[in-house]
């Protein structure tokens, strides 16, 4: 006689469900209208070229996000530039980031608190805005997520000794991603001092650890050298730890609802300090120098959602007794209450304004108001993105002050001439189209240059036609 219900071994896996309920999240509005904004302009630009090009600019700037620039050259030469190639990554890595944080809530704490916990982590704000952005924190995110789970499968007993391998290989390649990512360490030893193993474990997990920190040691060093990068993260001040706080209030919450005991390892051994650590750390490292940014640590996401999950598991231990049929509706009651009151920010996020600015819009702008054979300038010149992104868009026009491209120079902007010869070049112009913030995002002209070239605009030129959209402007200006 065959039996009506399936075995447990032919259920789908449990983590199959937030791994598809990530990758739905993450798979909606992806194109965002076809914007592009300009980190991930950054990214673009970079990655279409070639190798030798991109070392070559490592050297320079940007050498923290050098192994992301490669891994993004190689999908772009198979796939071809577009909005989906440029973020489907961080959706998958969120996706599977979703699923690590399922089989670690399971183990350490039944199936509800892991499904709970796999499902919180992609309707987080924090989450919902980098599932969607060409950047490498989501693949950070996810490669902490793998390396965690790796350890509490090691101090579960489950793993073998190759796990520890792979764990520190992970760790390595996430540091390489974004070195601030070695601060998730500072949560796995919280863990295993929680936990207690036996000192062998300690001696192979501080084997592990020391060899990925030993590998990203060069990039450390090197991109110390080109610190002057992140010179504009402004210093930490006091409403700036009000999120890191009320985010900390709701994981204590959960912490307390998994009744962690010291000896045993918790959801709340492995969430807590996974939220906790990377936050106070970086506020550390802040008052020395301003590097407080949420997406350096953004993996910290990866505990609250542990933490959210504890305690929605917990709920269900409490009900299920006494409401046996109600209480295995609480998540999903939880996750769709969730859902439509996050809704109006979840579609903000997916909307181009979520971004400061659009650099295909601007493009556009530009394709719809030159004329052949008109020069084109851009205030500062990190706004050169827009021609690095859509080229065909500034086919006829003549970039009047740059002096090197950004691929001969080894850099994100090019290098631009001297402010006495960009003033001579300006007065030979009849027409200069120029590209530069808008109005709302704006900020005062600091180089030289960019201050003789608005000043020439100024005396000698006249603003025949103007545009602004998305955090970009486009103005046209003519000869007096």
């Amino acid at each position: 006689m065959t039996s009506r219900t399936a075995s447990p071994r032919s259920r789908p896996p449990v983590w199959l469900l937030p791994f598809l309920w990530t990758l739905a999240l993450g798979l909606w509005g992806l194109s965002r209208q076809h914007s592009v904004w300009r980190d991930e302009a950054a990214t673009w630009q970079v990655a279409q070229r070639s190798a030798a090009d991109i070392w070559h600019m490592l050297g320079n700037v940007d050498v923290v996000h050098g192994l992301y620039y490669f891994f993004m050259h190689e999908l772009f030469v198979c796939f071809g530039p577009s909005t989906t190639v440029l973020r489907l990554p961080s959706v998958l890595a969120m996706a599977v980031a979703a699923a690590c944080l399922t089989v670690i809530g399971r183990r350490l704490a039944g199936i509800w608190a892991g499904l709970a916990a796999g499902l919180a982590f992609g309707l987080l704000p924090a989450v919902q805005f980098y599932l969607q952005e060409g950047r490498p924190y989501a693949l950070v995110a996810a490669g902490v997520a793998i390396s965690t789970l790796l350890l509490v499968t090691l101090l579960e007993g489950r793993g073998r000794p190759m796990c520890w391998a792979a764990y520190g290989a992970t760790v390595l390649v996430c540091a390489l991603l974004n070195w601030l990512s070695l601060l998730a360490l500072a949560a796995h030893a919280a863990t295993l001092l929680w936990a207690r193993p036996q000192r062998r474990m300690w001696g192979r997990w501080a084997v592990a650890s020391a060899a990925a920190m030993a590998g990203a040691l060069p990039l450390i060093w090197i991109s110390r050298g080109q610190s002057g990068q992140v010179s504009w993260i402004p210093p930490l001040t006091w409403h700036m730890m009000i999120g890191p706080a009320v985010l900390l209030a709701i994981g204590g919450l959960g912490a307390v609802a998994d009744r962690p005991r010291s000896g045993r390892l918790s959801v709340a051994a492995v969430g807590l300090p996974l939220l906790a650590l990377p936050q106070i750390s970086l506020i550390g490292i802040s008052l020395v120098q301003p590097l407080f940014l949420d997406r350096y640590i953004l993996f910290s996401m990866l505990g609250l959602a542990l933490l959210i999950g504890a305690g929605l598991g917990a709920a269900v231990r409490v009900a299920a007794p006494r409401f046996p049929r109600a209480s295995s509706w609480l998540v999903p009651a939880a996750v769709i209450i969730a859902v439509a009151a996050l809704l109006p920010q979840s579609l903000a996020k997916r909307s181009p304004e979520s971004r400061v600015d659009d650099v295909l819009a601007a493009a556009e702008d530009v394709q719809q108001m030159k004329q052949n054979g008109g020069a084109v300038l851009f205030v500062p010149a990190a706004r050169r993105d827009t021609k690095l992104v859509s080229p065909n868009a500034f086919s006829g026009l003549r970039d009047i002050a740059l002096a090197t491209s950004p691929d001969a120079s080894g850099t994100l902007k090019g290098v631009e001439a001297t402010p006495d010869q960009i003033r001579a070049s300006m007065r030979t112009q009849h027409r200069i189209l120029l590209v530069t913030d808008a109005g709302k995002v704006s900020k005062p002209a600091s180089a030289e240059r960019d201050r003789v070239k608005l000043a020439v605009l100024k005396k000698e030129f006249t603003a025949v036609a103007d545009k602004q959209i998305r955090g970009r402007r486009v103005t046209v200006y003519e000869r007096h």
